[in-house]
């Protein structure tokens, strides 16, 4: 057919047929021949090398390529342990093959004194060389004898039971790239290829999947890699910008009377410089004319709630209205207590609107929202109902950002003829790569000083056959006055985990601790609102020394008096999750302490995640170490959906990358902020295409 393009279904590629790409629709999610070259490899073996068996690398991830003969091969063990093993040699040594699967075929295909090739990883075990499951093949069968680099593609089961094994997927993409490589459409200006020293797009799409060089492979990843942070950052600059210019924003130049009063009489502690630098930073936003969007980095125990309320009060003594926004009635009640502690002696009516609030309390909190006469508004997801409207919203603030989706922000956005200036804070430290990468529309702020006079917590690690020693600890701090938190990750024991979990830690502690020498308290997330709010007022209220809980105190729940945290099997929660559960002591001015309980046998990311918690309380330097470890999904929460499908981008190791994309993109935007210039007409093409098939960026 000859009207078949690169856009086509790859139905139409020779060697695909209806089948096969059924498959790989379902499978790879490769619907059209675009796709299929958009499906980049994961590996290459550099089948330009071979190895002697006395010079393999063993302790490094690295696939060698060995030509040698099998001397002996046997069967051994039953069962699951059943395996077949090789001997394998060279003039210089010999090594062990073994296969856990397909064992029938391969000791009937194997040919001892037979020359092989054979690919794989090898490994070291009781003092010997193994490469478990190598490919292997003869020299005369060896396809792929004139690949110098041979891309390796991820398949599934299913794919290959259809000959779409990595090798199948290879053959596509190489008839793919030879019958269509015309039709690839260049994305980066020429201007900026040659001043970053970037290979054109045809080049990289070619060299990507026949690379010919190591060299080759080097220039087109980075190729690659550039164009997709690259125009990501163009996306979120020039939605950052369109909001600036189209969403004129409430002016609030007045400091009046609420801001000064409460600065001056009633401020529980001296602002940190870092408060005053943020609180600095917004006002200019507050005077700009444009209407604000900012996020508010703060670790835990920064400051960034009371930075909130002076700016609210800024807002106020203007004569505007603002809101807060929490992600659980737990924190948004918090909220609403400490702030009507704080503004006790001012004239300032506050509301709180939650799921729970009785129906004849919400008409009246409502009608006086629509009137203007409450003028800090607290709550949860109540706020986005239709129902809630406001006489003059000038200032949303929502914290615990991660917890809520873009589309949920831009309902505040819409209460409002001008839109509202939004904060969004967040306690969870966002490395600087991802919040360049996740944030981009955003602009950004960081509170990175704790307030004067908090002593640093004292984090131990302790495994669990050190029990005893844990119990007089806590029973020590409890008898000096002090209260104690113990989380546990699971609330009802699991057949398939074996963890210590929250029913029975809580009979085992009301044995430990008995009454009335201590009472013992439990909160969970399956209890209901009112049940969960009464256990944490006994707790907040003193009447309670020991609260069992899982992770439902994760965020905001704020007990001066509680010193200790207690986490069990600590190697089940991730680090981003032991800071913040960390943070929920050190509030007061004792000295704190948490306290990680764990089995004795760990996993080597457990082992770095427990070592990170005992180096530092830097909640920034552990999200790094976070970044490397699990990736950017679990830290930044609904924000990333549809945004960070990186194909070859590692926002854990290429800063210098992202960094040198933003600043690009950044200076297009200010001096070309709708694309229009001839030079610019290929990067917007590109950003249409993507704006099109990328859900996120139709939000406006």
């Amino acid at each position: 057919m000859s009207d078949i393009t690169i856009h086509s279904s790859v139905t139409y590629l020779k060697g695909v047929g209806e089948k096969k790409s059924e498959i790989l629709r379902e499978e790879l999610n490769i619907a059209t021949i675009e796709d299929l070259l958009n499906y980049f490899p994961y590996r290459y073996i550099d089948k330009s090398k071979y190895y002697k068996i006395k010079d393999l690398p063993y302790n490094i991830n690295t696939y060698v390529q060995v030509k040698g003969r099998i001397s002996e091969k046997s069967i051994l063990g039953e069962n699951r342990g059943k395996r077949l093993v090789a001997k394998f040699y060279d003039e210089t040594g010999s090594i062990m093959l073994v296969w856990f699967n397909n064992i029938k075929y391969f000791s009937d295909m194997l040919k001892t004194n037979e020359t092989y090739i054979i690919f794989g990883k090898p490994t070291q075990f009781n003092q010997t060389i193994n490469i478990t499951h190598p490919e292997i093949s003869t020299e005369e069968k060896n396809t792929f004898n004139n690949v110098p680099f041979l891309p390796m593609y991820n398949s599934t089961d299913k794919c290959k039971k259809y000959g779409l094994d990595s090798r199948g997927i290879y053959k596509l993409c190489h008839t793919a790239i030879e019958t269509y490589y015309k039709q690839i459409e260049e994305t980066i200006p020429q201007y900026i290829r040659e001043k970053l020293h970037l290979i054109d797009k045809q080049s990289a799409m070619r060299k990507i999947h026949l690379p010919q060089t190591a060299s080759d492979i080097e220039q087109s990843i980075r190729r690659l890699k550039y164009e997709e942070v690259f125009l990501m950052q163009l996306l979120l600059l020039q939605s950052h910008q369109s909001v600036k210019v189209s969403h004129h924003g409430h002016i609030l130049p007045k400091v009046g009377t609420l801001f000064n009063t409460f600065y001056k009489q009633y401020l529980p502690f001296p602002l940190t410089n870092a408060q005053k630098r943020v609180i600095k930073e917004i006002r200019a936003d507050f005077l700009s004319g444009k209407q604000m969007n900012r996020l508010l980095q703060g670790d835990v125990g920064s400051g960034k709630t009371i930075t909130a309320l002076l700016l609210m009060l800024l807002v106020i003594d203007n004569g505007y209205q603002c809101c807060l926004m929490a992600p659980t009635e737990i924190l948004a009640q918090q909220h609403y207590q400490n702030i009507c502690k704080l503004l006790k002696n001012m004239p300032i009516e506050i509301g709180l609107l939650t799921g729970s609030t009785k129906q004849k309390e919400r008409t009246a909190l409502l009608k006086k929202a629509e009137e203007g006469s409450i003028k800090i508004f607290i709550g949860t997801h109540a706020l986005y109902e239709d129902q809630v409207l406001f006489k003059n919203l000038a200032f949303v603030v929502i914290d615990e950002q991660h917890r809520f989706g873009v589309e949920q922000r831009a309902k505040l956005w819409r209460k409002n003829l001008t839109p509202p200036h939004v904060l969004v804070m967040t306690a969870t430290p966002i490395p600087r790569t991802l919040a360049m990468t996740v944030y981009g529309d955003l602009d950004i702020s960081v509170i990175d000083e704790l307030p004067v006079g908090r002593k640093p917590i004292k984090t131990l690690h302790f495994y669990k056959q050190d029990s005893e020693k844990i119990n007089h600890f806590l029973k020590q701090e409890i008898q000096q006055g002090r209260q104690v938190y113990v989380v546990f990750p699971l609330i009802q024991e699991s057949e398939t985990l074996t963890l210590s979990n929250l029913m029975d830690g809580y009979e085992m502690f009301k044995k430990y601790y008995p009454e009335p020498t201590y009472k013992v308290g439990c909160v969970h997330g399956k209890m209901s609102g009112e049940e969960k709010e009464a256990e944490m007022n006994k707790f907040k209220q003193g009447e309670t020394h020991i609260l069992l809980a899982t992770t439902v105190i994760e965020v905001g729940i704020d007990v001066p008096n509680a010193t200790v945290m207690v986490i069990e099997n600590a190697e089940r929660f991730g680090l981003s999750q032991l800071h913040q559960l960390r943070g929920r002591v050190g509030r007061g001015s004792d000295q704190s302490y948490c306290v990680l309980i764990s089995d004795f046998s760990l996993s080597k990311e457990a082992r770095i995640r427990i070592q990170a918690m005992l180096n530092t309380n830097d909640g920034f330097e552990l999200a790094n170490v976070d970044l490397k470890l699990r990736g950017p999904g679990d830290i930044t929460g609904t924000r990333q959906s549809g945004m960070l499908n990186f194909k070859l981008l590692n926002i854990a190791e290429d800063e210098l990358l992202i960094s040198s994309a933003r600043n690009m993109a950044q200076c297009i935007i200010n001096d070309d902020p709708e694309l229009q210039k001839e030079q610019n007409k290929e990067l917007q093409t590109a950003i249409e295409k993507i704006k099109l098939t990328n859900k996120y960026y139709q939000i406006g």
